[in-house]
């Protein structure tokens, strides 16, 4: 196997490459960019002209999508795996990946669309990075454009697989692209209604990419991830890096799987910021109308008004400013093209 396959061991380890591009047998390019960054190409006979970001350790405890990236490298290395698609994978927080932590001084992913230039410190320039490096990825015309950030949650889920779809004035959500997050084992999707400062936001926003935050699991250290089953999407990102991904119907009902839109954001103001959710709570807990979810300074109150309200990424503890939740509702497909 190319050395450069071992991106993670590399990450891990803080080091740089003796070799900064290798080629596989089958002319595939491999080519060390930055720490935790790597760029495949294919030979230009073979590319289909799709571009694919592959994101993960955003957030460095979540280990279960780094695992799987590091599977997909090792297989493109090998040559088991034969790319007709350009690929970038990214590593997002090496310092918090080899600490086992969430992030080291400030989360990472709420550092994007501008934030990290309001900011300071490793990880706001961290953030910098990461957008350089997506945009430098994503800086050629007429081709597609694709990017999953993936993550493993904090807490359970009622919904385990999920996926966030960023928005953007004036841009529709995908049908095409909901069909194939449900074949990638998708139960869910959140269609989201405003600007966001997380890293598939800057990619949709900002480079035209169909970005998605997928959500795959519950956060666990590295080797201790099989109950997170990531199969269904290992076997589809397999299936679109090489060109052979089964047809997907532009018109089909979605095959059960359900959408949300955002409610309302519960943004913590204060030191006096009160969740009156149990500390255990699972994402996609319902919420009865009438029920106050939050408190604050100012004698703020969060009321549930909403039919079907349910709660997610609930977390008081975030710095004054941030979200603390989010609140959403049952969504339908009457919007996506």
């Amino acid at each position: 196997m190319l050395a450069l396959g071992k991106l993670l061991e590399l990450t891990l380890a803080g080091r740089e490459p003796a070799e900064k591009t290798q080629l596989t047998v089958e002319g595939v390019r491999m080519r060390w960019l930055s720490e935790g960054a790597l760029e495949v190409k294919p030979p230009e006979a073979r590319d289909n002209g799709l571009d694919l970001l592959l994101s993960a350790g955003i957030h460095g405890n979540e280990t279960a999508p780094i695992e799987l990236l590091d599977r997909l490298l090792h297989d493109i290395a090998r040559g088991d795996l034969k790319p007709r698609a350009r690929i970038l994978f990214l590593f997002g927080n090496p310092e918090a990946i080899r600490r086992g932590e969430r992030f080291v001084e400030q989360d990472v992913n709420r550092l994007f669309n501008g934030r990290h230039e309001l900011s300071g410190g490793p990880e706001a320039l961290r953030a910098c990075e990461l957008e350089r490096l997506a945009a430098s990825f994503f800086n050629r015309p007429e081709r597609s454009r694709l990017h999953y950030d993936l993550h493993t949650a904090i807490r359970g889920s009622k919904i385990e697989q999920f996926a966030l779809y960023p928005w953007k004035e004036g841009r529709a959500h995908s049908r095409r692209e909901l069909a194939r997050l449900r074949a990638a084992g998708m139960e869910a999707v959140l269609l989201q209604n405003k600007p966001s400062i997380v890293f598939s936001a800057y990619t949709y926003d900002q480079l035209g990419a169909e970005s998605f935050t997928l959500e795959l699991g519950k956060a666990r250290p590295f080797g201790q991830n099989e109950g997170v089953n990531v199969s269904l999407l290992e076997t589809r990102l397999q299936q679109i890096i090489e060109g052979n991904e089964p047809a997907l119907d532009d018109g089909l009902e979605l095959d059960g799987l359900q959408l949300f839109s955002v409610a309302r954001e519960i943004i913590k103001h204060s030191d006096s910021f009160r969740l009156n959710l149990p500390a255990d709570i699972e994402n996609f807990s319902e919420l009865e109308k009438g029920y106050v979810l939050a408190e604050d300074i100012a004698q703020t109150r969060w009321v549930i008004e909403e039919e079907g309200a349910r709660i997610i990424f609930p977390n008081p503890k975030v710095k004054n400013g941030l979200r603390a939740g989010i609140l959403i509702v049952p969504a339908t497909d009457e919007n996506l093209i």
